[in-house]
């Protein structure tokens, strides 16, 4: 272990705690708040903001430019951000918002709040973008006059300088709006070009989804000048009809199926959420799939796409069993509906919680509900309005469920009869999907009565476990059956204990998710680590294969009253925080939202078994509104990593780990 010249143990004092200031955290930890590939995402925050001002009808254009000198240009003609100085912080506020993390004007939704629905909600947006450039410089127009200020590295270099106009321009009024020119900084990507494709793909989607924008993209780096410029009157219509005549050449099944529906505020949702969509159905060829959040692309989806597809689960179902069209021994199943669909959505959300400050894939469970419940009735509605259609539909969802299931019994026959007995401990499943079949190995007992009750057991498998496993990284494999929970473990999933280097036939894998599932504190973390020394030791193709999660159990809960934010009325509510990090940011939201200090409770879970079936399903369970994460190996050094995991978890290793605890000690994070 590395020690310090003089041969002494790192000191561990007050003076270790190092305390990170400004925009400092961001440029020591950019893949924290930013994609690190190349800097279209710093670019896209701008974009953003030019976008919600689009969103709430303050702005009519937005042009990007792609600059010879490698800076790019965003500028709309929005209200402008204001410039006048900060009343508690003494400072222009447009110094604020691209100096301090966690500062914006969209974390107010009440009816004085500048934004009613937007996409920057963690505060962090342009703030990122300036700690993660060269330099940037932001010129504002409003109140009459041209304000600009300069930045390097994300420091103030050019303080806000202004001047009045003279006159107002041809329409008889000033001009307002704001234009953002940034140079990223190269060292904190992997590459410094800006992917020119994905950049004309992500400006075309802001004028699919912003009706009556015009959108203009300039590429400026070659000798003439490159324009291209959209703007769509028919939105996500025209957009799905011109992506699939592109890509596919086939004709929709039936007429594609378009609607929107917003909340008026007389339901339990804020005046305005809803969404909207177009849905196609093809019988071959790619699909397009496309989603977004108060026009914040989620290439990962989310709870707004699982609402979607429900919603037409549903009505597509409800229209099956009504003219009694399903063949004896088929069991429809959600994906059978969306296996063929392409679609666009756009949801408003007013409150979107994203997993990542990347907003990849939306987490908010509300969502779910809210385009589960607008988009089936119309759907519906037309179906059993156009009963011709409706059959067509069906036959095709009908066909894939009958495929599905065949596939499902390829599988099961591949296994053979000789199945070893199952441990009477394991609450099987009802499917032989291997792809859809997932076993929980659940802490506790008690847990364990939880998870069976709140699981769907069509698909969820429950084997608890006594205590903490046996730390098996030095146990010989042919002495790992000795141990009960590791036994029941390897027969429940169908696959013995092998090497990394050994061909295993995984035909016999019982799921197609291993799912680790513990209290959401230091005890269950330790369990959570002696499984996954077990799998990474003895199953290591079933991680490789990508069959390894860990499910992750929120800590607290925190119970909201009825109460109003604005002009709306929002229902009582149940929200779940993962640690205190998310508790904090929790209520600081409810505060931003108006609601009277601890007029919420807060409950921490002392573990999985005091939730109950429904919180446990709704939280952990559900795929749809559950946060679930892959066990991966990615980029691993394989030696050093089995090094570091010997001197981890080795028995005879304690002096080693005691000195590795003395040097790396000041970098933990602790739970106290």
């Amino acid at each position: 272990m590395k020690k310090p010249a003089s041969g002494a143990p790192a000191a561990y004092s007050e003076a270790s705690i190092r305390v990170l200031k400004g925009l400092e955290p961001v440029r020591q930890r950019p893949g924290m708040y930013t994609r690190t590939e190349h800097p279209l995402h710093i670019v896209q925050e701008v974009i953003d903001n030019a976008a919600d001002e689009a969103l709430g009808g303050f702005a009519g254009r937005i042009a990007v430019t792609m600059r010879a000198d490698g800076r790019v240009e965003v500028e709309d003609d929005g209200r402008g951000i204001p410039v006048g100085l900060h009343p508690e912080e003494g400072v222009p506020v447009v110094e604020i918002v691209f100096t301090r993390l966690h500062a914006g004007g969209k974390f107010d939704k009440g009816s004085g709040g500048a934004y009613a629905f937007s996409g920057g909600l963690h505060g962090v947006g342009v703030s990122v973008t300036n700690a993660l450039s060269q330099s940037l410089e932001v010129t504002v127009h409003r109140d009459g006059g041209v304000h600009v200020i300069g930045f390097a590295h994300g420091d103030v270099v050019a303080p806000l300088a202004s001047r009045l106009l003279a006159r107002a321009d041809d329409r008889g009024v000033r001009a307002t709006g704001t234009r953002v020119v940034l140079m990223p900084e190269p060292k904190y990507f992997d590459s410094d070009v800006i992917p020119f494709a994905d950049l004309q793909r992500l400006l075309r989607s802001k004028a699919v989804l912003l009706p009556g924008v015009v959108v203009t993209l300039t590429d400026a780096r070659g000798r003439e000048p490159k324009v291209e410029t959209w703007r769509y009157e028919q939105g996500l219509r025209g957009y799905l009809v011109d992506a699939l005549a592109q890509s596919n050449g086939s004709d929709p099944l039936i007429p594609l199926y378009e609607g929107g529906r917003h909340s008026t505020g007389a339901d339990q949702y804020a005046k305005g959420e809803g969404a909207d969509w177009v849905v196609a159905w093809t019988e071959e060829g790619p699909l397009l799939r496309e989603s977004y959040v108060n026009l914040i692309p989620t290439p990962a989806g989310g709870t707004h796409e699982a609402g979607l597809r429900e919603g037409l689960f549903d009505a597509v179902k409800g229209f099956v069993d009504l003219h009694g069209l399903l063949p004896k021994g088929v069991r429809l199943l959600p994906e059978d509906v969306f296996a063929r669909v392409s679609f666009v959505l756009s949801a408003k959300v007013l409150d979107p919680q994203f997993q990542g400050q990347i907003k990849e894939k939306l987490n908010s469970r509300d969502a779910l509900r809210l385009v589960s419940g607008y988009a089936r009735p119309g759907l519906e509605l037309w179906l059993n309005q156009h009963v011709e259609q409706g059959r067509k539909l069906a036959d095709l969802v009908i066909r894939q469920a009958q495929s599905r299931q065949r596939s499902a019994q390829k599988v099961e026959k591949k296994k053979g009869s000789g199945v070893a007995v199952l441990p009477g401990k394991l609450t099987d499943c009802e499917s032989t999907d291997l792809a859809r079949n997932e076993v929980f190995l659940v802490e506790g007992d008690s847990a364990g009565g939880s998870a069976k009750m709140g699981r769907d057991k069509v698909f969820q498998a429950i084997l608890p476990l006594r205590g903490k496993v046996l730390n098996a990284w030095e146990t010989e494999r042919d002495r790992l059956f000795a141990n009960n929970e590791i036994h029941d473990i390897a027969v429940a999933i169908g696959i013995d204990p092998h090497g990394r280097d050994v061909a295993v036939d995984l035909a016999p894998l019982r799921y197609g998710k291993v799912c680790i599932l513990s209290d959401a504190d230091v005890d269950g973390s330790h369990i959570q680590v002696l499984l996954l020394t077990l799998f990474f030791r003895h199953f290591p193709q079933l991680i490789e294969q990508g069959h390894l999660y860990v499910a992750r159990p929120p800590l607290y809960r925190v119970d909201v009253p009825a109460r109003r934010v604005g002009k709306t009325g929002r229902p009582a509510q149940k929200l779940y925080a993962l640690d205190d990090g998310e508790l904090e940011a929790i209520e600081d939201r409810l505060a931003k939202e108006g609601a009277a200090a601890k007029s919420w409770s807060i409950s921490r879970f002392k573990g999985l078994g005091e939730m109950s079936a429904e919180q446990l399903w709704e939280t952990t369970m559900n795929p749809d509104t559950r946060r679930l994460s892959q066990v991966t190996l990615g980029a691993l050094d394989l030696p050093a990593t089995t090094s570091r995991m010997n001197m981890l978890m080795g028995k005879g290793e304690s002096a080693a780990r005691k000195s590795w605890l003395e040097e790396h000690g000041n970098e933990v994070e602790a739970d106290v």
